[in-house]
């Protein structure tokens, strides 16, 4: 397609207005971590860095942090074992529902986190009798980042084929031994590209993790809510928001290096 010089850059305009929409604020809040003015006002009267040794003291903003990443490698864990199981049969196998199934995995990342919140609430306290802790926290967030090992692992079954795997069966290798020297190096890099996003969603979830968390248990952004609106606390709040900025982007610029380099050598 043809794009005349004046459509062009009318798309380009529009494409650096949305980017700046975006990103903008996430600029605005990384510049008053650095401002010594406590109201945030803008632009900045200065550069500080002392909210960021205050931030580095802040044993509240350290435990959190801490509970975060715990909550985040454990239930990325969960989805990377029952992920991988999920997308390996039904993408290998054919059975009465397939697609019922299909459809029911993805379901919960398409669904409203509060909903989400309210059901895993109810099911845990109302029907299994279970006391909110680290442990429903875990289970809650396995059930979103299921999906995007899911997603990922599908999609590379599907590429791939089963030809290898046939292969391997002719040859006299078992079903363990065919996914440890065949399955499992085709899909490394996906597993990987999915473990990554499956953290990044996991440590900044708040809105299950408001329904579904124990007393005395603060993740990373149940903290930044809480102190949001403290005076004194809210430059602090600017210094971790960055790195949560900084923690939700590698993870997530990673998965897309690895997905791309992938797609690229195929």
């Amino acid at each position: 397609m043809i794009l005349s010089r004046r459509v062009r850059w009318l798309l380009a305009g529009t494409t650096v207005l949305i980017l700046a929409f975006m990103y903008l604020p996430l600029l605005v809040v990384v510049a008053n971590s650095f401002n010594p003015n406590q109201a945030m006002t803008w632009p900045p009267d200065g550069f500080t860095l002392e909210w960021w040794q205050r931030a580095a003291q802040s044993e509240g903003a350290r435990d959190a942090v801490l509970t975060s990443v715990r909550v985040a490698l454990i239930a990325t864990g969960v989805a990377l074992v029952l992920g991988t199981l999920l997308s390996l049969a039904l993408q290998r196998f054919e059975f009465f529902g397939k697609s019922s199934v299909n459809l029911l995995v993805i379901l919960p990342i398409a669904l409203p986190g509060i909903v989400t919140g309210i059901a895993l609430n109810n099911a845990f306290t109302g029907i299994l009798d279970v006391q909110l802790s680290i442990f429903t926290l875990v289970v809650a967030h396995a059930t979103f980042c299921i999906v995007t090992v899911f997603n990922n692992v599908q999609a590379r079954l599907r590429r791939t084929g089963s030809s290898l795997e046939e292969a391997s069966a002719d040859l006299g290798a078992g079903v363990w031994t065919t996914f440890r020297l065949v399955t499992f190096p085709q899909l490394r890099s996906a597993l990987l590209a999915g473990g990554l996003l499956a953290f990044a969603l996991s440590f900044d979830e708040i809105i299950v993790t408001t329904f579904t968390v124990g007393a005395g248990t603060t993740t990373l952004p149940i903290w930044i809510l809480s102190n949001l609106f403290r005076p004194n606390q809210a430059p602090v709040v600017n210094v971790v928001a960055v790195v949560l900025i900084i923690v939700s982007i590698v993870p997530i610029w990673l998965a897309q290096r690895l997905s791309g380099d992938t797609d690229g050598r195929r």
